[in-house]
């Protein structure tokens, strides 16, 4: 946690419903009076909206492994900077849909890097920040790879095999059990409505009362 503000992280393969339950908490968020900063990885900053043209891009067959970790690290160095960090230290509660344990899944299992080495780069990255609630929407790899497609053609990791998601869906799993206590895992496949209420409960009890 950096500063008086409430960091709290999305997390979740493709077409858990991030992006949905980002917003359904912003806004109840909103209502109850707190001064709310939504953002995104990658693609928050300037320097953001050009790595997610680079590694999102299904024609960039050519961009390696290695490559591709880096570039999502640069992106979370500047987030951080120019985004998380100065929206915590002014007292807002900060939603991002995607963070650290996205490459963890991503860039570690799912291109099968040491956890180890990911966690080390994102560490740098981020000077240590880490939220104080994760959310995981948990979803089987083929319901969200069809949600995904169904609304546009695939990016560059819809693309990947069944496989290679099922490896990320693992280690989000993993990362979650390891710390029962930051994270909030809910299994997506419910209504939004049911799993917004789910996590307005959480984090009522992270705000304490009169949230």
């Amino acid at each position: 946690m950096a500063g008086p503000g409430v960091f709290i992280a999305f997390e979740g393969g493709e077409g858990a419903g991030k992006s949905t339950q980002v917003a359904r908490l912003a806004a109840s968020l909103t209502d109850g009076g707190h001064s709310v900063r939504t953002t995104r990885e990658p693609g928050a900053t300037a320097l953001g909206t050009t790595v997610r043209s680079i590694v999102l891009d299904p024609a960039n067959t050519g961009l390696s492994a290695r490559a591709e970790a880096l570039l999502y690290a640069a992106d979370r160095a500047q987030h951080v900077h120019e985004v998380v960090r100065p929206a915590l230290a002014a007292g807002q509660v900060v939603l991002t849909d995607r963070f650290v344990d996205s490459s963890l899944a991503y860039q570690g299992a799912g291109r099968s890097f040491a956890e180890s080495d990911i966690r080390s780069i994102s560490h740098w990255a981020t000077e240590g920040l880490q939220p104080d609630l994760t959310v995981l929407l948990d979803l089987p790899p083929e319901t969200g790879l069809a949600r995904a497609r169904g609304r546009a053609a695939a990016d560059r990791l819809e693309a990947e095999s069944v496989d290679f998601h099922e490896r990320v869906r693992a280690t989000f799993r993993a990362l979650a059990a390891a710390e029962p206590g930051r994270y909030l895992v809910l299994d997506a496949t419910g209504t939004p409505d049911a799993l917004a209420a789910a996590v307005r409960d959480r984090v009522a009890v992270l705000l304490g009362a009169g949230w």
